[in-house]
């Protein structure tokens, strides 16, 4: 009986994979039916920038939605998947990075991701300690101070998003000096070249959220830094409690509206068609996960559940503003897979202790999403990307070169860092404390008192 529900439930995944994909990409054919009068027209100069208060007074609510993606969406969803005895130092991870890095945000982060590039490798220190940005400064249609807080905040949960892979064995201090020097030396180059002038946007490099610049790099940092620490004593996963898991799911997911819809700058056709699309690809990929699992172990979990949500949320999210609804389906349906397996498979295969999967669900997820953004772009959506699938398959080579240059150049660069790190305030707690639970050996602390 099992198998013939388990027969049923893939059959239908077989038949919808098969409905999404005859789904008309080139629909545009009969776009270009359009008398092409209206688009030969004389089109006007651009007005100069003025405040709009709409785009404003959204991407104030995007900003504060994707600060609740790390405090207490992030905190929540990996504090809940950590045993009960390192709970409360795994969302510490999470609470000190994002204040860190509010701090170095304003003092230099911003200036040298949205600087004046030099080189196209970083931006300059004009705008250090937010030096001459004031009340009349405006980005696009949007106060400047805005539009910081907003980057602040995608800078904040890609450091803690690496955390994932370190937890239950490292030292909080080394973790604290790791997200100041990571930070520094991984986020903010990576950013400026995608997003603040560099050399991949230069190229052409589509990333409408931050699939290479948030998770691809977090996901490698997450690798390096697993086979850096070694495994634990104890590897397997034992959440702690599943209901902050998915509460922390939750505001992960109502975040991620802020993420990407935000990413428009402004409240317009573009961020619903990232806002859909983000919600239609978390809800895909979750199901999608859950069928791959019930067949591959004979349960649907909810932890499974959870996962896959995520799962659909980083690899959407360099797509969302790019590709049409067809897109991420088929994108939501991959999330539930590839990600599985490098869970399920590969992890065990290679024997690396990601604790939490941050590689494996934001690495891969990031490579993937970052990749099939190359395929799916669709001009009709955004003109400024345009994929294999509408005849551009340099756009392709592009995202796979970007994010080729991303996992080197993060992997790298954490590589460095947990060596320094490993010979001045080393790595990990001892054998004891790690048996002890650092939430307690840390902080002299429990979540539990009973």
């Amino acid at each position: 009986m099992k198998k013939s529900i388990q027969g049923i439930l893939f059959a239908a995944m077989a038949v919808m994979l098969f409905m999404v994909v005859m789904t008309p990409f080139i629909a545009g054919a009969e776009e270009a039916a359009v008398p092409a009068a209206a688009a030969s027209a004389a089109t006007p100069a651009p007005a100069p920038p003025k405040l709009d208060t709409g785009d404003t007074a959204w991407m104030i609510v995007a900003t504060a939605l994707v600060m609740l993606m790390s405090i207490p969406g992030l905190a929540l969803f990996y504090g809940g998947l950590s045993k009960r005895k390192d709970s409360l130092n795994t969302m510490a991870m999470t609470f000190v990075t994002f204040c860190l890095a509010s701090l170095l945000w304003v003092i230099y982060g911003y200036s040298m991701t949205f600087g004046t590039d030099i080189g196209g490798v970083i931006g300059g220190l004009e705008k250090a300690f937010l030096k001459g940005v004031g009340t009349a400064s405006l980005s696009g249609t949007i106060p400047e101070f805005i539009f910081i807080v907003f980057q602040l905040t995608f800078a904040a949960i890609t450091v803690a998003l690496a955390s994932g892979a370190y937890i239950e064995r490292m030292k909080f201090s080394a973790w604290v000096l790791f997200s100041i020097l990571w930070f520094t030396l991984a986020y903010v180059p990576v950013a400026h070249w995608v997003w603040g002038g560099g050399f991949l946007m230069k190229m052409g490099a589509l990333d409408y959220a931050g699939g290479t610049v948030v998770h691809i790099n977090a996901g490698i940092a997450a690798l390096v830094g697993a086979l850096m620490l070694g495994r634990r004593k104890d590897k397997a996963l034992i959440p702690g409690n599943l209901t902050l898991v998915v509460t922390g799911t939750g505001l992960l997911w109502f975040g991620w509206f802020g993420f990407n819809a935000g990413s428009a700058l402004a409240a317009n056709g573009l961020a619903g068609v990232a806002f859909i699309n983000t919600n239609t690809a978390a809800a895909v990929a979750a199901l999608s996960w859950m069928f791959v699992e019930w067949m591959h172990s004979g349960k649907p979990t909810v932890l499974g559940l959870a996962s896959g949500a995520v799962a659909g949320l980083v690899t959407i999210t360099p797509a969302a503003g790019f590709v049409n609804i067809s897109g991420a389906i088929i994108m939501g349906i991959l999330a539930g897979v590839v990600p599985f397996f490098s869970v399920a498979w590969m992890k065990p295969k290679f024997k690396y202790d990601d604790t939490l999967d941050a590689f494996g669900i934001h690495g891969v997820g990031g490579i993937l999403g970052a990749v099939l953004t190359g395929v799916f772009a669709d001009p009709a959506i955004n003109e400024a990307g345009k994929g294999l699938l509408y005849g551009n398959a340099g756009q392709l080579w592009t995202q796979i070169v970007a994010s080729l240059v991303t996992i080197a150049y993060s992997g790298a660069v954490t590589l460095i860092i947990f060596l320094v790190l490993k010979y001045t305030v080393g790595l990990r707690v001892d054998a004891e404390e790690e048996t002890m639970g650092l939430d307690e050996s840390e902080h002299g602390e429990r979540a539990y008192n009973i």
